[in-house]
């Protein structure tokens, strides 16, 4: 067999080995009953599962295919030449090649990939561009992982000519280009610098990457959480000569095909990160609980704008959250703002009612509850539960600040939080007043909102106002609220997704002086328009649709934004027609959404 031929099918070996499962097969006997399971190693630790009866020929035999290829690869490894040592103790950075990568790519050969990684393998794989790759985005959004994956599908002709440089603050850009100098000249094609913004003079000198190497036909990806740091570098340095790709925003159609999560309400709960997903991912979700959550916005976000204040004094940019950074201040200002935005949201939620306030929503829901009514809400002081409410979200310690955060400092936090494409606007539109418009503000991480807002919630039920109420009645009243936050999500949710893949048509929320279509997509080219309600429910039922069939609703709706060509009702069942009005399972509508 050809050198060439040994490589490709050691490739292919590879990759057959990494869809099959790994470990064995062991046999527990309980009350004289036998039971399989599926035993393996993972991250050090041992894991098992049940294996159903009628998968258990199928799985054994999966389980010895995958023994016999993994034969096959050592002994084809054997023939195969030793690549090339490196001796790394010439370069300056932190330079891993060779087995080192293999050793890195390898627990991810099994992980699904995410969409992204398409537009990273066409760069690697193309043709030369002379430009630079820059991989950016908010911690455990998939960044080192997709880079991974790529050393995971080379061939080890490939591999051996790819070089992983993890920079650090004490690097710099001379010494890069040392080493990649001597990368160059050892024939190395490919170079991956990682947190490659952590040096101080990156942006200064970032045109180095792609007027030298890149242009000498080296692969050069470039890749980091400092989103600020590759703006600045792209604007100032790297102008037409990089290809930007923005990892941030999970979607739910990824969240369920690359984590192997199905369902909305886990998307609501956890989503956000690729930090969750069995086998996939990590096991532990980054939005489990407020603590974790607290702790992504300090480290992933709260120190990504503190990095970019201190390295990139770029023409005064945020120059008013200087003094909070000055004081040490600005971390919790960051927090103040998130959590700020979010308790809003749930005020929003809680008490907003285009006929009554004060809990108003979640007051009539507990009533009309089909499984468990109740009239809890009506029989507490609400004008006393939600001024305990407004005393909650009170999140500015006046006492504990030397600086003052004021209107404009908010203001320099949430255009960064848009920069990370953490933050939104959805507008929300009126009619008959069409001067009248708004907006809310969508959280681009659900499990991040999620977490804040059952907290908050938990804490109002803790209040005096509750103390009387029994513990299956605060538990009714609990569930009900965080299924009405929930709703408000699952909303913004679908906002947000269906404007991020409607570039060239308009998405809002439309209000009347009674009442609203949830979603609008008005399409000017057409000249016409679709309906939304969208529902956290799995029943159809008609007071979901009423507004979408209200004459006079419709009626100054096509005047203003053209013939309605479909009226939906978006929830969590089958999908079905129901006189007239189009019901379709939110989940499968996310999914086509691209």
């Amino acid at each position: 067999m050809e050198l060439s031929e040994m490589q490709a099918r050691a490739a292919e070996l590879e990759q057959l080995i990494a869809d099959l499962p790994a470990g064995s097969i062991t046999k527990k006997t309980v009350n004289g009953k036998e039971y399989f399971y599926h035993r393996w190693t993972e991250d050090k630790k041992r894991r098992e599962k049940y294996i159903p009866a009628d998968e258990l020929e199928d799985f054994r035999a999966q389980i010895e295919q995958r023994k016999a290829l993994e034969r096959e690869l050592k002994a084809l490894k054997k023939q195969l030449p030793k690549g090339k040592s490196v001796d790394t103790s010439a370069f300056t950075t932190n330079v891993r090649t060779g087995e080192a990568l293999h050793s890195f790519a390898s627990p991810v050969r099994a992980y699904r990939k995410r969409e992204y990684f398409r537009q990273l393998h066409d760069y690697i794989y193309g043709g030369q561009q002379d430009k630079v790759f820059i991989l950016y985005g908010l911690r455990r959004t998939g960044k080192t992982t997709m880079i991974r994956q790529i050393f995971a599908e080379m061939s080890e002709a490939e591999l051996a000519k790819v070089a992983f440089i993890q920079i650090t603050a004490r690097d710099t850009l001379a010494d890069v280009n040392r080493d990649l100098k001597l990368l160059e000249a050892q024939g190395f094609r490919y170079v991956f610098l990682d947190e490659v913004t952590l040096m101080e003079d990156f942006i200064e000198g970032a045109a180095l990457f792609s007027d030298v190497f890149a242009a000498c036909g080296m692969k050069t990806v470039l890749s980091g959480a400092d989103s600020m740091g590759f703006l600045f570098a792209e604007d100032e340095q790297l102008y037409d000569r990089c290809i930007l790709l923005h990892t941030t925003f999970i979607p739910y159609r990824e969240f369920e095909s690359v984590l192997g999560i199905h369902g909305i309400d886990e998307y609501i709960r956890y989503g956000g990160t690729m930090s969750l997903g069995g086998i996939h991912y990590n096991e532990t979700s980054t939005f489990a609980s407020k603590e974790s959550a607290d702790e992504y916005v300090d480290t992933a976000i709260a120190r990504n704008i503190q990095h970019s204040l201190r390295c990139y004094q770029y023409e005064g940019h945020f120059r008013h959250l200087w003094d909070l950074y000055d004081k040490n201040e600005l971390t919790s200002a960051i927090n103040r703002v998130v959590e700020d935005i979010n308790h809003r949201f749930t005020l929003e939620v809680l008490s907003q009612d285009w006929k009554s306030h004060d809990l108003g929503i979640s007051a009539n829901n507990l009533r009309r509850d089909r499984k468990n009514p109740t009239d809890i809400l009506d029989r507490i002081d609400l004008a006393l539960v939600t001024d305990s409410l407004r005393k909650l979200l009170e999140i500015r310690n006046r006492a504990e600040q030397t600086a003052a955060l004021d209107d404009v400092h908010a203001a320099e936090v949430k255009e960064y939080l848009d920069l990370l494409d953490l933050t939104r606007e959805i507008d929300v539109l009126h009619l008959p007043d069409v001067g009248t418009r708004s907006n809310r503000t969508v959280i681009a991480q659900p499990g991040l909102r999620y977490a804040q807002a059952g907290t908050l919630i938990r804490s109002l039920l803790l209040g005096e106002t509750f103390s009387a109420l029994s513990l299956a009645e605060r538990t009714a009243v609990q569930e009900r609220i965080l299924t009405e936050i929930k709703g408000r999500m699952l909303e913004d949710i679908v906002l947000l997704e269906t404007k991020l893949a409607n570039p060239k048509k308009q998405v809002f929320v439309l209000q009347f002086p009674v009442g609203e279509f949830d979603m609008v997509v008005f399409d000017p080219n057409a000249g016409s328009c679709r309906i939304f309600e969208i529902k956290h429910s799995e029943e159809a039922v008609p007071q979901q649709y009423r507004h979408l069939i209200d004459e006079q609703k419709c009626a100054q709706t096509e005047h203003r934004y053209g013939p309605i060509t479909g009226r939906f009702v978006l929830y969590r069942g089958k999908d079905q027609v129901v006189e007239g009005i189009q019901y379709q399972n939110v989940e499968e509508y996310l999914k086509t959404l691209v």
